[in-house]
């Protein structure tokens, strides 16, 4: 993970909301604060802080470093916020606006219940964080995964990547109306993988069909896999054991744990 050289609390408010796809929406935020955030690009998170229900106002931590967290623990249950990390899916500073998209999970988490009825106006903060996408220099292809958490992040890398990348990504989602059109250099082929109605572990859809995946042994390929710790770890260890890649040419993140809810 490469993180920004510099970082502060910054606030913002929510200036629009867009249902992206029936398990997908896209909230806008703004404010002159944005204009102080280290956009590094790629999948690059940040801290998204948010009122929990019946809060009249966003108390936030104040450090411009880790320090954080620490006061963020010490704040009593009445005053501190949500936090969740997210995905920086655009950001237009010459605007002053960030897109943030949400995968949602219905009613199940904070998160969840907090985009599908946020209002304009609404205070959110926001804390930069890094990125995790670090291609290595003798890579030739390069082999990108996530489940639909990490959707945001894959498809702002395929944006943000450069006309001659060649490789595959696949795209695990709820439903096929999910689906949507990805801007993507020529030389990827986008695989979308809806499970639709199979019930299992999200992010199993993706290990399985990877695995059963023909990987080309011409080229020495970069991995990108990120979304529930069980794809993320099931998927690094496929590579490592059974294809031989280098541990150095696997990024792997674990962006949920299915039956553990994120802390705060």
């Amino acid at each position: 993970m490469k993180s920004p050289a510099q970082r502060r609390m910054l606030r913002a408010v929510v200036a629009r909301t867009e249902r992206t796809s029936p398990s997908f929406v896209t909230l806008t935020i703004h404010g002159p604060d944005l204009a102080d955030f280290t956009f590094m690009g790629f999948d690059q998170t940040c801290r998204l802080f948010f009122r929990r229900e019946g809060q009249r106002e966003l108390v936030m931590p104040t450090a411009s470093h880790n320090g954080w967290l620490a006061q963020y623990l010490l704040m009593r249950t009445a005053t501190r916020p949500w936090v969740r990390n997210y995905t920086v899916r655009a950001f237009r500073p010459d605007d002053g606006e960030m897109d943030i998209e949400f995968a949602l999970h219905g009613d199940a988490g904070p998160a969840s219940v907090f985009a599908s009825q946020a209002q304009p106006g609404d205070p959110v903060g926001l804390f930069a964080e890094g990125i995790g996408y670090l291609p290595t220099l003798e890579a030739e292809s390069q082999l990108l995964v996530a489940d639909e958490s990490a959707v945001p992040a894959l498809l702002a890398i395929l944006e943000q990547a450069p006309a001659g990348l060649v490789g595959h990504a696949y795209l695990e989602v709820p439903v096929s109306a999910d689906i949507r059109p990805v801007s993507a250099p020529r030389g990827v082929t986008v695989h979308w993988l809806p499970r639709d109605k199979d019930t299992a572990i999200p992010g199993q859809l993706a290990l399985k069909t990877v695995m059963s995946s023909e990987i080309p042994t011409d080229q020495r390929p970069y991995c990108w896999v990120a979304g529930e710790s069980r794809l993320a770890t099931g998927l690094r260890r496929f590579l490592v054991t059974e294809r031989d890649l280098p541990r150095s040419d696997v990024s792997f993140l674990g962006y949920w744990k299915r039956g553990k809810s994120s802390p705060g």
